[in-house]
């Protein structure tokens, strides 16, 4: 499989530009709702206290993750919307976006524990960054979803 490096932006809510925020929500949509049949209330004033990490390839947002310090959504740093463009999955670029989370979040936040709300079917891929279950699946939107938790490593 062919990696291709993407370019990083980190952006508050204040800092968003317009358009970057259009192709954001415009990407979420694409995959969660009509991609995953899921109507859901994706504005759901989260992102005004998120971080908003973008990964760009040629000017096009190919992937997408919003970040938490403690206690702004969960008691601890959290992750989410993790989303990747179908143009541009098989690539590697999911993998880049969780370990650029993993490292945008500590760079702001510390080494901490981060939660995730995973999909459950993507279990696998999160063990893979060091996250792991904590209690039993649940349905969020109607898609079986479950608790994960990394403990920050000395390494990472």
């Amino acid at each position: 499989m062919k990696t291709t490096e993407l370019h990083w932006e980190v952006y508050t809510w204040e800092d968003l530009p317009k358009d970057r925020l259009y192709t954001v929500l415009a990407l979420r949509s694409e995959v969660f709702v009509v991609e995953q049949n899921c109507p859901y209330q994706d504005v759901d004033g989260k992102d005004l206290k998120a971080l908003h990490l973008l990964g760009v390839q040629n000017g096009v947002l190919a992937a997408y993750a919003r970040l938490f310090g403690p206690g702004d959504y969960f008691e601890q740093a959290s992750i989410g919307r993790v989303v990747t463009s179908p143009t541009h999955r098989g690539l590697g670029q999911g993998k880049q976006l969780m370990k650029q989370a993993i490292a945008s979040l500590e760079h702001r936040w510390g080494k901490t524990v981060i939660h995730i709300s995973a999909q459950a079917y993507l279990e696998d891929f999160y063990q893979g960054f060091g996250f792991v279950r904590s209690g039993e699946n649940y349905l969020e939107d109607d898609i079986p979803h479950l608790k994960m938790l990394r403990n920050p490593s000395p390494q990472s």
